[in-house]
């Protein structure tokens, strides 16, 4: 089970933190994940994090103002996202892969395992 938490309307350079647990039957956790889709867009990848030695990915739109980090626990996620822009609005996902991948960033194919997705919009 995967649960994203902490969306909310913001305005134009606030700061929001979005939350993802992950409980119950994803016994295998390769990787983890926050994809946002926009209307009329496709879902893209805006971060992911390989659990076992935390190499990370960050979307090019959104490095530097994006960070993605694992909670001590080892079972939460979380997407720290700074100076927001009206283009970040969308409904965020988190997910979690039981792939191993070396050699490359994660795809969207590579995650099983989805939430129902938090939205965020950022207004001007």
């Amino acid at each position: 089970h995967v649960e994203e938490s902490g969306g909310q309307s913001v305005r134009t350079g606030d700061s929001l933190r979005l939350s993802c647990v992950i409980s119950g039957d994803i016994l295998v956790r390769a990787a983890m994940g926050w994809f946002r889709q926009s209307p009329g867009k496709e879902r893209e990848v805006v971060a992911s994090i390989r659990w076992r030695d935390n190499v990370v990915y960050i979307s090019d739109s959104v490095k530097g103002r994006f960070t993605i980090s694992k909670g001590r626990a080892g079972d939460t996620l979380s997407l720290q996202m700074n100076n927001l822009r009206p283009e970040d609005t969308a409904l965020y996902y988190c997910a979690a892969s039981s792939h191993w991948i070396n050699g490359r960033q994660y795809l969207e194919s590579d995650f099983s395992a989805w939430g129902q997705g938090t939205q965020v919009t950022v207004s001007s």
